[in-house]
């Protein structure tokens, strides 16, 4: 790809973005101003907190934005059968996204049939209330096989997207892991970077890769540096995202 500010439009830039309201210290002050910014935005999503979906949901009603929510964060250890309470839960107050950790352990110790099951039943419960399910690797802890091997297993069980990390681990996106997702999976298949991805520069150097989303908290920064620059001023000084982003 060769996109770029000259070639994208800030649509293109907002429906890149899920907007993160995960850590666990932020008030319902801060998830409802979250949500509002979101919508200012026009962005693609926020992902919240499971128990802030039917808040978001509420202030979101008659958007374009999206409401996602997470299942088996941030480990991925949970019981399935605890994951697939979660995604009901959570489409029952109004998510039509759905972020799953992948069975991180098992991934490790081989045994992929358990991992696949474990995506292919929280997939069932999302695509049969029309919601969209991206399947979380949490690539720190993983080698490139396990990712290859994560990537098959996803769109073998009919997940939507793959994505790099929840943002609580040591790392995050890098341009190698995306690279290696985009590689392996079929076109049809979305890329979400999630940890890291804070800047518009950044932004636009993982959408050359094949993201189709990226997870931020530095939404309205990337907003505003690609509308400063599109208006011909000089780009804007890198600004971090909240500590912990996603």
């Amino acid at each position: 790809m060769n996109l770029s500010i000259e070639t994208l439009t800030e649509r293109d830039i907002a429906k890149t973005i899920d907007h993160s309201l995960l850590r666990p210290e932020l008030d319902d002050a801060f998830i409802e101003d979250g949500c509002r910014l979101a919508a200012t935005y026009d962005v693609a999503s926020v992902c919240v907190r499971p128990a802030d979906v039917r808040r978001a949901r509420a202030i979101l009603d008659g958007s374009d934005v999206a409401v996602g929510t997470t299942i088996g964060f941030p480990h991925g250890n949970h019981a399935t059968e605890t994951k697939v309470f979660e995604a009901d839960k959570a489409l029952a107050d109004g998510a039509t996204e759905l972020d799953m950790v992948l069975r991180i352990g098992a991934l490790k110790s081989g045994r992929d049939a358990d991992v696949e099951a474990d995506i292919r039943a929280i997939v069932d419960v999302g695509h049969a209330a029309g919601a969209i399910v991206k399947v979380i690797f949490e690539n720190a802890y993983l080698t490139d096989d396990e990712k290859i091997r994560a990537c098959r297993l996803t769109e073998a069980a009919g997940g939507d997207f793959v994505k790099t990390s929840t943002g609580f681990a040591p790392g995050g996106a890098t341009h190698d892991d995306l690279r290696l997702m985009r590689a392996n999976t079929s076109p049809h298949i979305g890329i979400k970077a999630a940890g890291g991805v804070r800047t518009l520069d950044a932004l636009i150097d993982v959408m050359n890769l094949g993201v189709t989303r990226i997870g931020a908290t530095a939404t309205e920064a990337i907003i505003l540096d690609f509308r400063a620059r599109k208006a011909g001023q000089a780009p804007a000084a890198a600004i971090a995202g909240e500590p912990g982003s996603y």
